[in-house]
Formats: C-alpha cells, structure tokens, sequence
C-alpha cells in the first residue's frame, strides 16, 4: 500500500489552486463547520475513484469552481515498504520510480461533466499532464483496478468513504459482516465469491441440462409423433395395395372358385337325387318310426316331470317344518344368551343403571339420528320436487320476491343467471366459480328506472346487486372466460370487463408466467390481490340446463345415501329397544340368573337338541335345492322333447312334400347347372394362369376362407381409408429420418454436458476445500493483528476464530467475533453498549487498522471524520496514542475546538476557513508542521 505525500487541487469547489504536503504519519484537517474540511477528504475520495461523502458527486464541487476543468494531483510513494520486500506498489502498471503521480482530470462535456485518470511515473506538473494525449488516459473502472493492484482494495476504499460521525462504524458491524469485511480485504472474499459464481455457474449450468434434457424429451416425443405419422403412412399405402388387390384379384377370383365349387356341388347333388330317388319312401317310413319314439320320450319326460313336482312340494313342506322347528330353539338360546349378560350385571344396581342408562341414551340418539336423517330425506325430496318442472335451477326466496316486487312497479328487468348459460363445459367449474356472486344481480332495461328500484331493493334488504349500466356482449377476446360463456342477455358492464380480462389457462405454472388476472379450468383465480380457488360444487350449479342435471344427480345419490342411513337407524332402534325392555324387566326386579336357575334344563335341552334341529333344517334345505336343480332339468328336458316332436312331424311333412317337388325340379336345375357351368369356364379364360391355379386358390382360402368373408375385408378397408385419420404425406418418412439424427446429437451432447458438468462440480467443491486452510491463515492472521493493535493501545483484544468448512450454510453463517478488555474492567463486545465512546473510537481503529497491518508491507492510508468528537481530554489522548503507534497514515479532520489535546499526535495541521461572502474563491490553507524532535545530546 503507497503513501500519500501531496495534494494539489486546481478548480476544486472554491479553492482556486491549492498545494498541500501530506507526507506524515498523521495529517490533521483543522476548521470551523462548513470550511471545507469534508471538501479535502471528497477530493482525495474521487482522486482514488471512490464516492463522495454526504450524498454529493464530484460534479458538485466542479460545478462551484465555474471553470471549463478541474484538476486533482497527488504524488504518492512508490517505494518498497520493507527490505525483505523489495516489490513496489505500482510495479504492476510498470512504475519503478521512488513517486507516482496520480492525476483526475475533470471536464465538462456536454454540459455534463467527465472524470479521466492517468498515472505517470516520477513528479509531473499540472500544466505538463495537460499537454499529454488522451491516450493514457483512463475511465473510473481501469482506474480502481490499477489502485487495486497497488494495494487500494475495494474493502479499503468501502472504508476510506466512511462518512463524518462514522467512525465508529466498524464496532457496529455483526460478526458476519466483520467476517466479510476481513475476506475482502485481504482478497478471501473475492476468491470466495468466485467460487459462489463457480457454483451459480454450475447451478445454472445444471438448469440449462435440466431444459435441454426437457427440450430433448420434447424432441423425442416429436420423434415419436413423427414415427407413429410413418407407421401411419405405411399402412396407409398397405390398405390402397390391399384395396387395390381385393378389388382386382381376390374378390373375382374366390367369387369364380365359389361358384364353380357350387356348380359341382350341384351337380353331385343332382347325381344324388337321381340315385336316392327310389329310397325316399324308406326314408320317410324310419322317419315315421321316429316321429313315434320321439312321442314316447316326451310322454316319459311329462311323467318324470309331475312325479318332480310332487317330490318339490314334500321337500318344502319339510323344509318348513324343519325351519319352524329350529325357529324356537334359536329365539329360546338368543334369550339365554341375553340373560346371561343380565344376570352379570343385575347383581350391581349401579352398573345395571348404567346399562338402563347407555341403553336409554342410546336409543335418544337413534332416535334424533333418524329424526335428523328423515328431515334431511325429506329436504332432499323436497329440492328434488323443486327441480322438476324446471328448465333452470330454482333461486334463493329473496329473489322471487325482489322480481314480483319490480315486475308489480312496472319495471323491466333480468337477473344475471338468466342471461349466462355454459358455452365450454370444460371451463364450467371455473365460470360459476366466477358468477356465483353475481349470479341474483338484477339488471335493468331502462335507466330511467333506477331510483324506483333501488328503493324497492332497500326496503326489501335485497342484499345483491341493482344494475342499469348494463350492454349487450357482441364479442369477447380469445381465451377469456367470457369467451366460454353464451350470453343472451345485456351484462352490467363492470361484469363484462371483469370475465373479459380474466384469462383462461392451463395450469397454474401458466399463470404464473403469464401475469395478469387468470383462472384454471378447477376454478382456481388469481387477481391483484392474490390467488384462491373459487371452487363451487355441482349441486350448487346454477347455469343452464346442464346445471340443473347436475343437482339432480347429485341430489339423487344424497337420497340413496340418506334412505340407507334411515334403514340402519331403524334395525339400530329395533335392537336397542328390545335389549331396552330386557334391562327395564330386570330393574323393575326380574331377576336373570333366577330365571337361568329356573329354566336351566329347558335351556340345557335346548342346547343339546339345537344343532340336531339345525342339522336336518340344512338337510331339507339341500335336499329342497337338489330337486328345484333336478325340476330345472326336467322342464328343459319336456321342452326339448316338445320341440323335438313338433320339429320331427314338421319335417316328416316337409319331407313328403318335398320328394314330390324334387322330381318336377331335377330336370329344370339339371338345364340351369349347364348354364352356368359355360359362364364359368368363360370367367375362368379371362384371369391369368397363376391366379386360378390350385396353389393360389388354396393361399387364398387360408387367408380369406370365402368370398364373403373377402367382401367384408374390402368393405372394411374402405371405411378405414375413408374415416381414418390416415398420413398422405410422403415427406414425413425423410422428415422422420432427419428428426431420429438430431435426437440423436441431442442426446449425446445432453450426456456430455451432463458429465462434464459433473467434473466441473467436483473441482470446484475440491478446490474450495483446499482455500478453506487460506481462509483460516487470514483469520489467524487478523486475530495477529487485533492481538498486537490492542496492546499499541493499551488494551486487550482477541478475536475468536470462526469455525470454517466447506459448507454453503457454514460459511454462510459464519462469524467473526472480536472481544475487548479496558483497564481490566472485564471483557465487552463490539456493540453490545458496555463501552464509552472512547472506547467504541479505539475498538473501531483497531479493527480498522487491523485489516490495512501487514508485517510483510506495512504502509497504507485511512480518512477519518473527526475521530475526537464526543471524547474527553483522557480518551483523545488514548486514540491519539494510539494513531501514533501505529505505521499507517491517517487523514484526520475536526473542527477548531479549545481542546488542544486532538492537535498533540498530528504531524502536519492544515486549517481550513470559510468562504467570506461575495468571494469567489475560499483563503488559503493554512499548513502547520510540526518541528522535529532534536535530542539534548545532538
């Protein structure tokens, strides 16, 4: 860090041209309020490229100066700060002189003002600096930068900008900050933030994969589309081919094969006609015999049939009987399982009270179950009944009377629900989501009638709106919900802008991006307020006709459910009422175990012949199940007879009357089969050879296996090429082609940037978790210096490590804490309000020297505003000690006070004056230096 060791301000706010030495350990700026004390500190402040104080520019103090240019000028050291150092401050800009000269060079331009920099090796003048090109010259940016690499950090000059009253500032700073603060001062933070960026850049890498490994799902998904419209165009050209051929070739080439297969049939069957002629009367006396056998086994099925039903009847009288046997058994063990449970609780009067009670109570609650249960079946019933008749669901009972009240005055109206029906079903949670508060607002036909109708509402508390700005919807923007709305009726305007600003979207996510007023189709909306869901459910829809079907189904199924609670309920009050009579027996002293004792052996009877009984119950009831099967099968068997008798004596008739007619018809089918036979043997010329060959027509029938069956192939196949939503495009094949290769490089470079974003990540994370042993040098090292800048001061001060590791959230949350102890009173804080001002002065100064104290380069600069305000004579003596132990440079400023004490540790005083009035520039400075100390023995 370089020295300051003059300045020369020229055109600077008032001062007309100043030269001032600042080559001093401590250089103390001495004046009244407003003398321009602040000015000297701003000018070093945008000489170095950092802000102004007190929210002015350096285009404030130009503009006082009323010249076309203001210079700054200051030489500073450029030596090597120790021996074992030898590396100079600005070696990195090339400069080996033992002085720089730094220059800002400020210019109106445009009626704004500009400031360039320029760095010269060695002592330059003003008026030579102004004779130079503009080619050295820098801007504001490059200028920090070459200050950086001479040791002015951007921490350092966050410091050096602190404003008057500040300097205290640093024992504010949290642990985090102060942390920070170190980092960045000796370049930890810098190194630390490009390794967060590293991070970012690979977070935001990882979400560019993210999208491309989307952007190649998308891909692929085309890829897919594109394939299936391929596959489609296939077989699209598959179904022409095959049209094509069935029509050709198949249909006339089975259709000859059939017929001349037919032809030979025919012709063998004539040979059989002719042949078994003469057995027709054989034939037809076996028929009579089993026309005749036919007959016995029907007259055997009816027998067998009437012997069933008897045997049904004796079964089911049994049956019967064995039920109403077994019914008493069953009732008497019931009863002694009941007493039984009596006689466990009729010997304690409190716990049988109890029962009488839970019973008691219990049966209440049934009771007002079913009370509550039938009320709500008959308002169930009662909305239904109010549904039917309908073509809209019915409204609330205000709104009738509102209506009959205005339609008496006279007064031409509409309600809103009866002007909006549901164009979109798919957008009908949303929109009466939407209308559900607007759905009873009355809408007026003539303005004129407004007043009369407001007061009718008023006296009729009618709690919805009264509307006479109304207009009729004759168009609404795309994709709004009044889009999905069919409106046959003017709107209150405010209700027509508002669904036509309310977007319909997909989702959500959507919205989000989309901004604006929207809605999803589950009916969730979001406006300036915020997002809710509006949600109605469909019993309570109220437009259009669909809205009344919805409430009826709903309303429907809460009948059946209401109706099945009301036949639980009652089974429940059965039950408990006769359990209820039981335990009332018993308190009105029925004793339960006496009867057990009394009827024990009715009871032990019953209990060893109950299952006999229940046994020959279950053997009835087979027995009655075997002969209902076995009746089944003998009325199907008498039916089948039936049939069989009455089919056989229809066909002995038929076949009668048939062989007389064969006859008259051999000779005239005998002509008609050598017809045909020519007309297929012509058919037959006409097809290539290979079509009719014996092979082909073989192929022919395993695929189609008849003529018929390959008519309704090409049927079939027309109406898909017809309906179907066939691909005709011949390009998609190539378009295919060239989507399958791009989703192939997309595919590969995802995987190569997926790994080597995966290499990066762990480099970086390793590469952090080797600077974190740097970042805990540092901190050892401040707490070195704190160490050693608390004993300069005559105090204690340690600074407690931080706990460091390669953590996000670690190093996020980490701290630096600092502890101080004055004149042993005991160890404070940084800002925990235990220590005087003086104090808080001489806790700041040591952090803030802490972080410019380099064993290695020792040297550097701090602006302080009035670092004495405040103390007493003991404390500027301490923070004037202080200073003075230390090796940095210190501008210090303060006003002309009668403590002379702030003046003892200043090597050079500069007093500033203020501006008499009417003048256009300030006095001069005034510059006192201290006479060095000569020692008695020189």
């Amino acid at each position: 860090m370089f020295h300051l060791q003059t300045l020369e301000l020229l055109h600077w706010d008032y001062c007309q041209r100043v030269t001032l030495p600042l080559d001093g350990a401590i250089i103390t700026i001495a004046g009244p309020n407003g003398s321009g004390k602040t000015t000297l500190l701003d000018a070093l402040r945008t000489l170095l490229g950092l802000e102004c104080s007190g929210g002015r520019t350096y285009k404030t103090y130009a503009r006082h100066a009323n010249a076309e240019t203001a210079w700054l000028r200051a030489l500073v050291d450029n030596r090597p700060r120790t021996r074992q150092n030898s590396s100079r401050p600005f070696s990195s800009s090339l400069l080996y002189a033992d002085q720089v000269t730094l220059v800002c060079r400020i210019e109106r331009h445009g009626g704004d003002w500009v400031r360039r920099y320029l760095i010269l090796d060695g002592a330059h003048e003003i008026e030579q600096i102004a004779e130079r090109g503009e080619k050295d010259w820098l801007g504001v940016e490059a200028w920090k930068r070459r200050l950086e690499a001479a040791g002015l950090t951007r921490a350092i000059g966050r410091v050096l900008a602190l404003e008057q009253g500040q300097t205290d500032r640093l024992c504010e700073l949290s642990p985090r900050e102060l942390l920070r603060l170190v980092f960045e001062v000796f370049g930890d933070q810098e190194v630390l933030d490009r390794y967060e960026q590293a991070r970012s850049h690979q977070e935001q890498l990882s979400r560019e994969v993210e999208q491309a490994a989307g952007e190649l799902a998308h891909a692929q998904a085309q890829l897919s589309d594109l394939a299936n419209r391929v596959t489609n165009y296939r077989q699209y050209q598959l179904k022409i081919q095959e049209r094509e051929r069935l029509a050709t070739e198949v249909l006339p080439v089975l259709q000859w094969a059939e017929t001349r297969e037919r032809l030979a049939r025919e012709a063998r069957e004539l040979h059989r006609q002719r042949l078994f002629s003469a057995a027709d009367a054989a034939a037809m006396s076996e028929r009579r015999a089993a026309l005749h056998g036919l007959f016995t086994a029907q007259e055997a099925a009816r027998t067998r049939l009437t012997q069933l039903d008897a045997e049904r009847r004796e079964a089911r009288s049994a049956f019967d009987a064995a039920r109403d046997a077994e019914r008493p058994a069953e009732l008497l063990a019931k009863q002694e399982d009941e007493l039984r449970q009596l006689a466990n609780v009729e010997s304690d009067g409190a716990a049988l009270t109890e029962r009488l009670q839970a019973l008691a109570a219990e049966r209440d609650q049934l009771r007002g179950d079913y009370t509550r249960a039938s009320d709500k079946a008959a308002h169930v019933q009662r909305l239904l009944g109010e549904l039917s008749g309908n073509k809209l669901p019915p409204p609330p009972p205000e709104v009738p009377q509102l209506r009959r009240a205005l339609e008496e005055a006279g007064i031409a109206h509409h309600l809103v629900a009866d002007a909006i029906d549901i164009a979109d079903e798919a957008w009908r949670a949303a929109a009466e989501g939407l209308l559900r508060p607007s759905r009873w607002v009355v809408v007026l036909q003539n303005r004129a009638d407004e007043a009369r109708a407001f007061d009718i509402a008023a006296k009729l508390r009618y709690r919805h709106y009264v509307v006479a700005d109304s207009a009729r919807v004759t168009s609404a923007p795309a994709g709004s919900v009044l889009a999905a709305l069919k409106v046959s009726a003017p709107l209150p305007s405010w209700l027509a802008r508002q669904l036509a600003s309310i977007q319909c979207v997909a989702s959500t996510e959507e919205g989000a991006r989309s901004g604006g007023e929207w809605i999803t189709a589950d009916a969730y909306y979001r406006d300036g307020r915020g997002g809710r869901s509006v949600f109605v459910e469909p019993r309570d829809h109220q437009f259009g006709t669909a809205a009344l079907e919805s409430r009826r189904v709903s309303l429907d199924a809460e009948a059946a459910r209401v109706d099945h609670e009301l036949t639980r309920i009652a089974k429940a009050q059965a039950e408990v009422e006769r359990q209820l009579k039981d335990v009332q027996r018993a308190a009105q002293g029925h004793k339960a175990a006496q009867e057990l004792a009394e009827r024990a052996d009715s009871f032990a009877e019953n209990r060893s012949r109950w299952p006999a009984l229940k046994q020959a119950r279950i053997e009835a009831a087979t027995r009655m199940a075997a002969l209902d099967a076995e009746h089944d099968r003998a009325v199907r068997e008498v039916s089948r007879s039936e049939q069989a008798y009455e089919a056989a004596q229809l066909g002995l008739k038929d076949g009668e009357g048939a062989a007389a007619g064969r006859l008259r018809e051999h000779e005239a089918r005998r002509q008609a089969l050598r017809d045909a036979s020519r007309a297929s043997r012509e058919a037959k010329a006409r097809f290539p050879g290979n079509w009719v060959s014996a092979r082909a027509l073989a192929a022919l029938r395993e695929e189609f296996e008849n003529a018929r069956q390959a008519e309704i192939r090409a049927h079939h196949v027309d109406q898909e090429l017809e309906a179907g939503p066939w691909e005709q495009d011949a390009q998609v094949i190539d378009r295919h082609a060239r989507m399958a290769a791009q989703v192939n490089d997309q595919s590969a470079q995802l995987s190569d940037r997926r790994a080597s974003n995966e290499l990066a990540r762990v480099a970086a994370f390793n590469a952090r978790e080797r600077y974190i042993d740097v970042l805990r040098a540092t901190t050892r090292r401040y707490k070195k210096n704190v160490a050693e800048l608390g004993e300069l001061a005559g105090t204690t001060a340690e600074a407690v490590l931080p706990h460091l590791e390669n953590d996000d959230i670690v190093l996020s949350q980490a701290g630096l804490v600092v502890k101080f102890n004055f004149d042993g009173k005991g160890e404070v804080g940084l800002n925990d309000g235990e220590a005087s001002g003086g104090q808080q002065v001489l806790k700041s100064l040591i952090l803030l020297v802490g972080l410019m104290k380099d064993d290695e380069t020792p040297g550097g600069f701090v602006f302080i505003d009035e670092p004495f305000a405040h103390l007493d004579v003991r404390n500027i003596q301490l923070v004037g000690h202080f200073l003075r132990s230390t090796r940095a440079q210190y501008l210090l400023t303060t006003p002309i006070t009668h403590n002379v004490e702030v003046f003892e540790p200043s090597e050079i005083t500069l007093v500033t004056s203020k501006k008499p009035r009417g003048e256009r520039w300030a006095p001069p400075i005034g510059v006192l230096v201290r006479r060095p100390e000569v020692s008695e023995y020189a």
